[in-house]
């Protein structure tokens, strides 16, 4: 299936959830989510294991779409990936995807595939080493602060929010654009997944879980093409 017909089946479920309740009485558990990749080289790709599911019950809640209350776990060898239209990544240490691996996740972004890319504060080095043989020639640069991203369901004026301290340097969002289509956004000095966890993990203020919680709706409405 391509990723054209699953963006628009998207859309369509947000049609169903609006006219009626008529969605709800299908029945079932909905089959958008989230997917989280499970990636080499030893990061620790399962980080944050509350965080996901929070994400997901806010876009429940906050958004007409229907997605699922679990994340699903994806590998880039799997035919799962095929039918996620947002994964999400973050960790503390290094990545590595093999030349397979950049091949296939290559085809799944041209097809109009969203990979979220989060660090967990150790990342960085590896990761933008990985994102350069991913589109070779294509720098991975700041998104701008007018992009839909920050702007589809909350307002983010001053782009993405500083949720952890880490260095003490600035929160950047930057991006990696096919056809001006962002297929891949890069969180850095962010960490909007600690931000997604519950409370109690990190003990962060309620506003910054708030605003970690806007964020990553607006990423995952960009990524199905909802209100785009």
């Amino acid at each position: 299936m391509s990723w054209r017909r699953i963006r628009w089946m998207g859309l369509l479920a947000v049609a169903w959830a609006t006219v009626g309740g008529r969605a709800a009485a299908q029945g079932g558990e909905p089959t958008m989510t989230i997917g989280r990749l499970h990636y080499d080289g030893g990061g620790d790709w399962y980080a944050n294991p509350s965080s996901l599911p929070n994400l997901l019950e806010a876009i429940r809640s906050r958004t007409p779409l229907r997605v699922a209350r679990e994340e699903k776990v994806v590998t880039l060898a799997g035919d799962e990936l095929w039918n996620t239209p947002y994964i999400y990544m973050t960790g503390h240490g290094n990545v590595h995807w093999s030349d397979s691996d950049l091949t296939t996740l290559r085809r799944y972004l041209e097809q109009g595939g969203f990979l979220h890319v989060d660090d967990n504060y150790g990342m960085d080095a590896s990761i933008r080493k990985e994102l350069a043989r991913l589109f070779p020639g294509r720098a991975l640069v700041e998104v701008p602060l007018n992009h839909p991203i920050y702007h589809l369901v909350y307002d983010f004026p001053r782009g993405i929010p500083k949720i952890h301290e880490h260095d003490g340097k600035p929160a950047q969002g930057f991006g990696i654009f096919l056809d001006g289509r962002l297929v891949v956004y890069y969180s850095y000095q962010s960490d909007l997944g600690d931000g997604w966890e519950d409370p109690d993990v990190h003990h962060d203020p309620p506003e910054k879980h708030e605003a970690a919680l806007r964020m990553g709706v607006n990423l995952y409405a960009y990524a199905v093409g909802f209100g785009g």
